[in-house]
């Protein structure tokens, strides 16, 4: 019998927002957002495979055998000649066939509301990933957080997203698209699958944004979907961060179309705070850890100092009243 590993969050000790795992040939490999306040080429100084000068890259990459210790590999993502490279958010990673695809959200700087989802694709996990373009048609408007879903029902690929809403509780919620069969770009149109519900998800009142002020304005994002005993999970995170109302919470459907129902909580019911000791746990995704069956969130959680970002996992369990995260958790954790 293999000893048991340990753990301790935060799993990497730099900024690592939005983070995501891939598992690929018995290896694991990270993605996520960096700091934003750090010059693109200055956001891997540990990385030997660091590239000197032009063409900026982003999206650190980070190697791990066993989930507990990590490796900074280096960045993922060149930019292609010609394009800008700001704000670049929440990569998540596929790989189909000899492909590994790289889903990602940009905008020019100070404009997050121009954000549009970008493909990338490479031949390894860690890149060089090449810009490929737009994943969703230009109507479609701010979108961020993709999150590249196969059913395993029927073998079709879909990309939930995060976009804008102006009516009912006006904000930010999750809409889904099936994709082509290259998965570079929409097969058909978008479907909502979550709209705010509740008072928790609100953002800020009195916003202002889209040349005008909102009077409240919602947050639903981050979607992760999970298949469990035949049904969809699709996780997303809520409200805002610097509250405690802030967390992860979870809808379910029958198809990955909808329509999707949020379970009877007043909160976030999945993952949340630990007052005065882990602020703002959110943006999930989802693993199995090497036995193929322990199923583990990964997500970002702010120090109490809000100082970063860090990358978190703990265990995800299923209960009478749907999917549960044993966490966020401080102290060491066996795997």
């Amino acid at each position: 019998m293999k000893p048991s590993l340990t753990y301790t969050n935060p799993v990497w000790p730099h900024y690592f927002a939005d983070p995501f795992i891939l598992r690929w040939q018995d290896e694991y490999f990270a993605y996520g957002t960096g700091d934003a306040n750090e010059p693109l080429t200055a956001r891997w100084p540990l990385s030997p495979n660091r590239p000197a000068g032009d063409p900026p890259t982003a999206f650190t990459v980070l190697r791990s055998n066993d989930l507990v210790e990590w490796r900074d590999h280096g960045p993922a993502l060149v930019r292609p000649p010609g394009m800008e490279f700001h704000a670049l958010w929440a990569p998540e990673v596929v790989a189909v066939g000899d492909r590994f695809l790289l889903y990602y959200s940009s905008a020019p700087p100070r404009l997050d509301e121009l954000h549009r989802v970008h493909v990338a694709v490479a031949g390894d996990p860690t890149g060089p990933f090449l810009e490929a373009g737009l994943v969703l048609p230009e109507e479609e408007g701010f979108s961020i957080d993709a999150h590249p879903f196969r059913d395993p029902h029927t073998g079709q690929w879909y990309l939930f997203f995060a976009k804008d809403f102006f009516d009912d509780r006006t904000g930010t919620g999750i809409a889904v698209v099936p994709l082509a069969e290259n998965l570079q770009c929409a097969a058909g149109p978008s479907r909502t699958v979550l709209r705010a519900n509740a008072d928790w998800q609100i953002y800020e009142r009195d916003r202002p944004l889209y040349g005008r002020t909102w009077a409240a304005w919602h947050t639903v994002e981050g979607p992760c979907v999970i298949m469990h005993e035949g049904r969809y999970y699709c996780l997303y995170s809520g409200g805002n961060w610097q509250t405690p109302d802030y967390g992860v919470s979870f809808a379910v459907a029958d198809h990955p179309l909808g329509p999707w129902r949020h379970p009877a909580e007043s909160g976030p019911c999945v993952l949340r705070e630990i007052p005065g000791r882990v602020s703002g746990p959110g943006h999930v995704s989802h693993l199995l850890a090497a036995d193929g069956q322990t199923e583990l969130l990964v997500y970002h959680a702010w120090d109490a100092a809000h100082s970063a970002r860090r990358m978190c996992l703990d265990r995800l369990v299923w209960t009478a009243d749907g999917p549960r995260c044993l966490g966020p958790t401080t102290t060491p954790q066996q795997l």
